[in-house]
């Protein structure tokens, strides 16, 4: 690489001033161009708001302006970031860890090349030949049947025979899905009541609901007589009749059986996409089982039987995408090259970033965050795009010790291609590859905010930052481990790539479950455990509300704040609701307004009436502590401890809840703020602060430490000790060495993963796993705790860990 650019030329550096986005204050900073720059900090110090909300922002909002207006007016309408100047820009990549969507039949093959890659492959080679590229994928209808067709000739209108030929190869079964669904209708109505008498138990379907008004008075059937005595006409007309017109109360409506609209309306996404309540009526009404006619693989007969060595495409689709980048090498050229090279590229960046155990078949909406990050990553590692600013959030999400080097590699590709890598972590691998680091701090929230550190890594591990102390720090191995109060049996698990696996999880301790991502970990603790196990499952899924959702209301915290509100100043509770009588009464409590512009896009503004505090004029005069409900909706927890704990409004309810929501690191946390705004990490530590009351049980964590700084993980490793001590048996899924290394009891999966892995490679104390190194997670935590860090250096802390515990109290307070 060459030298550093000189920063005052535009060419070579992007200049940020007067950055303000969230809880920035006036940032400035410059950032050096084609190398790769990290952002670190504790969460919630503004490394999203400068990275995200201000750089990523502005690039993709001056790329939108370039459209045409007509154009603009089908994309989303942004305003540009509170910033003073920015210049030096390129066009922004950004790779998130939002979870992949795409539908039920979206899968890894469909979001990437590999699956057009797969189905041209197919079209040139597979014999007996079943058409163009089309005719291989599953979400193209198949059709294959003789018919007719008019046609204007001459002024005439001719009748002339046709054959529809095949166009796709979907299904015609399942409709591509793969499996095929049966319905329990005594989960669906109550067969011994009438329409009248409210007899639906499916969600939404009330009695006062348009959806049950249409079918009552649909003129089909009764409503006064029970659903079990209709005729066989009516029954057909009330489960499958196909949609038709008919008038409502005056209203011109679509009437429509009740199974296919169920199977519209509710089986058409992913069950990981479903809302809580859909999803548990989904679960125990529906049935759903492998389609018989395609046997899963969700191709019509002909895409099925038109092979290439005797594999059909489906087949192929399958395999762990080592075997199949095995498979494609082994496959003669002859005319297509190109085709074979480009496939066999795309194969093995999967393998490279990590991903080399998942099919091409995996439904998308399966993967983790991280799994869903490293796979969009996928389709730029082959560009031949240069000079493009790339924007990681946290890339090492999900990842095992062992691959985070390979995801180390990817960065630096990316950068020496002469690209510009901007990245958001914590870990201390990835910071240290480093050739530049920006720290933001010195604490979060409002305690956030401002540039503590800017330079070199070995200039941050020398500095007094936050992040400096603690790069260089390391947790000690656990020698007096907890005694196992019982165990739970594991027999037999072959769930996904589990092989027949017996494993006994000791009760009443801290139990650890790792291994390489794929290895096989979320199997056996999400889909493995006795049947009737009674465990709380805290993971990283979105918290589905409406856009009003928001901390306060999430936790229940809004509720005795509420009332202590009400009876401080003599009025009712639901004045102290933007849902209910104290809303605004121009934007209903949202806060902001919307304003339909045609077929533009509908443009979002904040309300002049309440300049977005969401209350009426007159609720806002209330005050408690000196404090209206409003100014309480804007404290971060910390500051609402503060204020209940404090003499003039103590409210022991509401500080209950905060102290629960501090102790997971939520401290910085703006009690108001909208719960779409919250990442994977905040989401499950919020979940957690909501079920921290409860005594005694199993509680299962999905990577805790998901999103947290160094200084963090010291006060969640607390935390999970405190929560043992209470009497609970917690299981952890973890790659983090320090979770590892405080463990009581671990269970290592692998060796591999994939097909490589869903094997038992080690159980016993962390002590034993390092004296063994025997796993890649055993080499692993070997080299945490022997205090070499990622840039091979010996721990600078004294103590090392106990630099760790130390600073504990510090980053507590600065949360």
């Amino acid at each position: 690489m060459s030298a550093s650019p000189h920063p005052a030329d535009t060419h070579d550096r992007i200049r940020i001033v007067g950055a303000r986005e969230n809880n920035l204050r006036d940032v400035e900073v410059t950032l050096p161009k084609r190398r790769l720059t990290v952002f670190t900090g504790v969460s919630g110090s503004g490394k999203s708001s400068l990275v995200f909300g201000t750089l990523a922002a502005e690039s993709r909002r001056m790329i939108d302006e370039t459209y045409s207006a007509f154009v603009q007016g089908f994309m989303p309408q942004t305003s540009r970031p509170d910033v003073d100047v920015l210049d030096g820009l390129t066009s922004a990549i950004t790779v998130g860890q939002e979870r992949l969507g795409g539908g039920p039949r979206s899968t890894v093959g469909t979001i990437t090349d590999a699956a057009a890659h797969l189905r041209t492959l197919f079209s040139k080679r597979a014999q007996p030949h079943a058409g163009g590229p089309g005719a291989y994928s599953f979400n193209v209808p198949s059709v294959s049947a003789a018919g007719a067709m008019t046609v204007q000739k001459g002024g005439r209108t001719l009748a002339e025979k046709t054959t529809f030929s095949r166009v796709g190869g979907m299904c015609p079964r399942c409709e591509g899905m793969g499996s095929i669904s049966d319905l329990d209708l005594t989960e669906l109505f109550d067969a011994s009541k009438s329409l009248s008498e409210d007899p639906f138990t499916i969600p939404g379907y009330t009695g006062d609901g348009w959806t049950v008004r249409v079918i009552r008075g649909s003129g089909f059937f009764p409503d006064d007589v029970p659903i079990q005595d209709f005729t066989k006409r009516q029954r057909e007309d009330f489960l499958f009749k196909d949609p038709v017109k008919v008038k409502i109360e005056g209203v011109n409506l679509t009437y429509e059986g009740l199974i296919p609209k169920i199977r519209k309306s509710m089986l058409s996404k992913d069950r990981e996409q479903m809302q809580p309540h859909i999803r548990a009526f989904v679960d125990r009404a529906v049935t759903f089982i492998t389609c018989p006619d395609c046997e899963g693989t969700r191709l019509a007969e002909h895409a099925r039987t038109s092979l290439i060595g005797g594999r059909s495409i489906g087949d192929v689709s399958a395999l762990p995408v080592t075997e199949l980048r095995d498979w494609v090498a082994g496959l003669a050229p002859r005319g297509i090259e190109p085709l074979l090279e480009s496939l066999q590229a795309l194969l093995d960046a999967f393998v490279g970033i990590g991903l080399g155990y998942l099919s091409l078949d995996r439904p998308s909406g399966t993967l983790s965050g991280g799994e869903a990050q490293r796979t969009k990553l996928v389709q730029h590692i082959g560009s031949s795009l240069t000079d493009i600013t790339y924007v990681f959030d946290e890339p090492t999400i999900g990842l095992h010790p062992h691959d985070i080097s390979r995801m180390n590699d990817l960065l630096r590709t990316l950068r020496d291609k002469g690209n510009t890598v901007l990245v958001v972590e914590h870990k201390p691998e990835t910071i240290a590859i480093a050739d530049h680091v920006v720290d933001l701090g010195p604490g979060a929230g409002r305690d956030g905010g401002t540039i503590t550190y800017e330079g070199d890594v070995d200039g941050l591990r020398a500095s007094d930052t936050l992040t400096g102390r603690h790069l260089s720090a390391r947790t000690p191995l656990k020698e007096d481990v907890r005694e196992a109060s019982g165990t739970l049996e594991i027999r037999g698990a072959s769930t996904h790539n589990l092989r027949d696996v017996d494993v006994d999880i000791p009760l009443g301790v801290l139990t650890v479950v790792t291994g390489v991502a794929g290895s096989g970990k979320s199997s056996l603790i999400h889909d493995s455990l006795p049947r009737g196990t009674e465990a709380i499952v805290v993971d990283q899924q979105a918290i589905r509300g409406s856009r009003r959702s928001n901390p306060a209301t999430y936790t229940g915290l809004l509720e005795p704040i509420r009332k202590a509100f009400a009876k401080q100043n003599g009025v009712k509770p639901a004045l102290f609701s933007a849902n209910s009588e104290g809303a605004c009464p121009v934007c209903s409590g949202a806060g902001v307004v919307f304003t339909e512009l045609g077929f533009f896009e509908t443009v979002e503004s904040v309300c002049e009436e309440c300049e977005g505090r969401r209350f009426q004029a007159s609720v806002l005069e209330y005050r408690l502590g000196g404090k209206s409900i409003a100014d309480v909706l804007e404290m971060s927890v910390d500051e609402a401890l503060e204020l209940f704990t404090g003499a003039e409004a103590k409210v022991p309810a509401a500080a209950k809840i905060l102290r629960h929501l501090q102790e997971v690191g939520l401290g910085y946390l703006t009690i108001g703020q909208n719960l779409t705004t919250l990442s994977g990490g905040e989401r499950q530590r919020l979940k957690l602060a909501t079920r921290m009351g409860e005594t005694g049980g199993i509680l299962i964590l999905d990577e805790p430490t998901t999103g947290l700084h160094m200084a963090d993980v010291a006060q969640m490793l607390e935390l999970l000790d405190r929560l043992v001590d209470s009497g609970k048996s917690v299981i952890v899924i973890e790659h983090h060495q320090a979770v590892m290394a405080r463990a009581d009891w671990i269970i290592d999966l692998g060796p591999g993963a994939g097909q490589d892995g869903g094997r038992i490679v080690f159980e016993g104390t962390p002590a034993r796993l390092v004296t063994d190194a025997s796993t890649l997670t055993g080499e692993a935590l070997a080299a945490y705790v022997s205090g070499a860090d990622a840039g091979g250096k010996e721990s600078s802390a004294p103590g090392g860990a106990d630099a760790a515990g130390t600073d504990a109290t510090t980053a507590k307070g600065t949360m």
